[in-house]
């Protein structure tokens, strides 16, 4: 247990999986922010809750080894990033064992094989993102990037290294520009995509622009080789700012020869370096072979299952939303893949066993959910419809365990292997994947 050396001080002997510092006070858990294990550090609590203290570190009197200066001004103060303080390879570590001990302690397993970290570029590497906008009156002055750490102030931040440098050095002159628009108060967020060619920024406009609006933002977007596109209602209102910018956009999967076409403000990878290596591993755990069948659940726009197919393998991609089973199905007819892939919309959170059977029986699957996992698409696996394989992709290692816990306990697979990836460093965010084995024994 950690020790408090005064009212003030604590030595740190463990994190928590956000990568707070953990210390007890009269039997209450105190979690310090910007605390790396070992250190020394002076807190001031400024939350309380009936069995927990939260704390900011005021001075690290005994720094760690594995302590590094943040890479970006804002840390500490900008809530996107909570582990600028870690040394990279320090910050894998910590999300290792964060990783392991969810898979015990929530789902009370661990895989029979552990994969090597997957791992990226630390720096630029969010090509996609949400900004705040902010006119402040009284510093007649528009704010854009993210939310003050565990507050709903707007961080006053000029740069940002986890987007890409081009758009990082735009902001200062990004809110300039901003604070000379008429409806400077009516653009609460911009929607950031990139195909790492293209960079989108999609304006939320509550009031239409006016013509001197347009001429600022065309000057602009032309003089810095960017395209702002604006949403002034629901997605069918996202539209590019010139007629003469293509409102088709293409990212390409080069390794598999691949072009994807989508939306700037629908699901995409953040981490399209990642990512590539993530689907290159999918493909060896699945191994793929010509005339079987594959589904691929939460689809997507076909990220999974394109390259599946590419194998000569029968998929059908399952995905929730209307507008991604869209892309989906021009994607696999742009990529001449039509004739092996079927796309289907259906809601897999109250998909039931009949439906499921009726998909019919497929050797293997691919599940990429949402944080909340896919339990009702787990209860409703049986012995007719189940598959030998499946290979789950998570961004929640909570609902993973409790998934992985199903499948083994109670639908007869067993939990072969897992791993994690490191998709958006310098953050506590855990991205994981794990193979699941039909148990023959």
């Amino acid at each position: 247990m950690t020790k408090v050396l005064s009212k003030d001080e604590a030595v740190i002997t463990s994190l928590d999986h956000e990568g707070r510092g953990i210390a007890y006070v009269d039997d209450k858990i105190l979690f310090i922010d910007n605390a790396l294990v070992g250190e020394t550090v002076r807190f001031k609590i400024f939350k309380k809750k009936k069995k927990a203290l939260f704390a900011k570190s005021l001075e690290i009197l005994e720094p760690s080894t594995e302590r590094v200066e943040p890479i970006c001004d804002y840390f500490g103060m900008c809530g996107g990033c909570s582990m600028q303080h870690f040394e990279i390879s320090s910050q894998l570590a910590h999300k290792q064992r964060a990783f392991e001990q969810t898979m015990k302690h929530v789902g009370k397993i661990h895989p029979n094989q552990l994969l090597s970290p997957i791992s990226g570029p630390i720096l630029g590497y969010r090509h996609k993102a949400r900004l705040r906008v902010k006119f402040v009156e009284k510093k007649q002055k528009v704010l854009i990037g993210f939310n003050e750490k565990l507050s709903h102030f707007l961080t006053d931040m000029q740069s940002c290294k986890v987007i890409p440098e081009k758009i990082s050095d735009l902001l200062p002159n990004l809110q300039a520009m901003f604070t000379k628009l008429s409806v400077r108060d009516q653009i609460p967020q911009i929607e950031y995509a990139s195909n790492q060619i293209r960079h989108i920024l999609v304006l939320r406009i509550l009031q239409t622009l006016s013509e001197h609006d347009i001429h600022l933002l065309k000057i602009f977007e032309k003089k810095n080789d960017i395209e702002f596109w604006t949403q002034s209602k629901g997605y069918d209102t996202v539209k590019p700012l010139s007629d003469e910018i293509d409102e088709s956009i293409t990212y390409v999967n080069e390794e598999f020869g691949l072009h994807f076409e989508f939306n700037p403000t629908s699901f995409t990878q953040i981490n399209p370096f990642v990512n590539q290596v993530l689907i290159r591993k999918a493909i060896q755990l699945l191994n793929p072979q010509p005339e079987e069948l594959i589904i691929d659940f939460f689809c997507g726009l076909g990220n999974f299952t394109l390259p599946i197919a590419s194998y000569g393998t029968k998929v059908i991609g399952i995905e929730g939303d209307a507008i991604l089973v869209k892309s989906a199905n021009i994607n696999a007819k742009k990529n001449k893949l039509d004739h092996l892939t079927t796309f289907k919309e259906m809601d897999l959170f109250k998909i039931s066993e009949d439906q499921l059977s009726k998909l019919g029986n497929a050797s293997k699957w691919v599940i990429d959910p949402p944080r909340d996992g896919a339990l009702n698409l787990i209860n409703a696996i049986n012995k007719s419809n189940r598959p030998s394989i499946i290979c789950y992709i998570s961004c929640n290692p909570a609902s993973l365990a409790r998934d992985a816990s199903i499948l083994t306990n109670e639908k007869g697979y067993r939990f072969a292997k897992a791993g994690i990836l490191n998709m958006f460093p310098h953050t506590s965010h855990v991205e994981s994947m794990a193979l699941f084995e039909i148990n023959e024994s």
